[in-house]
């Protein structure tokens, strides 16, 4: 029998998965009171962060993740676009925050960022979207340890990395990657002092050992991802994954509860996969823990609900977005420490 800290102040770095299974096979009441119990230490418990996500450069990616309809190796609806240049990403920014959002978030379908005007391009969209009070994350794919760097000097909030599943599993769905490709990114990430956004997605076939080993890999990275996305698999015809059988909407809540007893301070988002989902069942996501999530029509090339019925969803349930971003990595680390010291709790 595996016995479970009641501490909810406590931050660990050791999760086995037999610790996991115990927590995400809870019954259903107790995983949830727990995850409640923990999130309401941590976080304001009816309020939840606003992010909206930009495909500054669809289609044509080299990788074959069988997901993905960006991928130049399957035949999709989703064609190659040009780059977006910096006028119109800080446009779309300067909405996403008139919609209540404080996180803007840019993805370019790269297997590496190239160097050269794009790159500078990306930069300026970044000071753009700082310049408008906004974080800014950004998803490129891989990064050399001077890019990091730059995108740090520019002010880049959070670097968006997914693990995507468990090593066992990483390749039935990706083989143009390795899982230590994934994890050398992240380091770089923390070499450079940016956040991590850092999570997966569910419902593509995995088993739910799979799925402990894929939050094992999340809770035992030192410091946890700061944003860990859980997503649902959004099957798109013309991708390996087109005739995946739909996932039991229950199996997200519990990922998302599980995450966030493990990973206590992070943020965790609700992100792909919420039209398939009844306001019912996103409700009990936020009861589970989730605190952000994706708003807009769309996430990169998949349907996503409309801003105003996140608005809607929210004033039924009580709940309201942050109103304002969170503070630099550097600010955020010195009041961290205040907190803990004030908490005697062990950084």
């Amino acid at each position: 029998m595996v016995v479970m800290a009641a501490d909810t102040r406590t931050l660990r770095h050791d999760w086995s998965l037999e610790e996991i299974e115990a927590i995400y096979t809870l019954p259903f009441t107790d995983l949830m009171l727990r995850a409640q119990l923990v999130h309401r230490d941590w976080h304001r418990p009816n309020e939840v962060q606003g992010c909206v996500l930009l495909n500054i450069k669809s289609g044509g990616c080299p990788e074959d993740c069988a997901y993905c309809p960006q991928s130049a190796h399957y035949e999709t609806e989703v064609g190659r676009e040009k780059m977006l240049n910096v006028e119109q990403a800080l446009e779309a920014a300067g909405q996403a925050k008139a919609q209540g959002a404080t996180r803007f978030c840019m993805g370019a379908a790269w297997r590496d960022i190239p160097n050269g005007e794009p790159f500078d391009r990306v930069l300026a969209m970044v000071r753009g979207v700082r310049g408008l009070g906004l974080e800014a994350c950004c998803t490129l794919g891989m990064l050399t340890d001077r890019q990091a760097d730059a995108l740090a000097e520019a002010g880049l909030t959070a670097y968006n990395h997914n693990l995507d599943t468990a090593p066992e599993f990483y390749g039935n769905i990706i083989t143009t990657r390795t899982y230590d490709d994934r994890l050398a990114t992240l380091a770089r990430v923390r070499r450079a002092g940016i956040t991590v956004c850092s999570g997966g997605i569910i419902g593509m076939g995995e088993s739910r050992r799979s799925r402990y080993g894929l939050l094992r890999e999340l809770s035992t990275q030192q410091p946890h991802p700061e944003s860990v996305p859980v997503n649902m698999l959004v099957a798109v015809e013309g991708t390996p994954l087109s005739n995946q059988e739909p996932l039991d909407p229950l199996e997200l809540v519990r990922m998302i509860a599980t995450a966030r007893i493990l990973m206590p301070s992070s943020y965790v988002r609700l992100s792909a996969g919420r039209m398939s989902m009844s306001d019912e069942a996103q409700a009990l996501c936020f009861l589970a823990g989730a605190n952000s999530v994706f708003m807009g029509e769309k996430l990169l090339t998949t349907p996503n609900p409309e801003v105003d019925h996140d608005r809607q969803l929210f004033e039924r349930l009580g709940m309201r977005l942050q109103m304002e971003a969170n503070p630099s990595p550097a600010e955020a680390s010195t009041c961290r420490k205040a907190v803990l010291a004030a908490s005697h709790v062990a950084p």
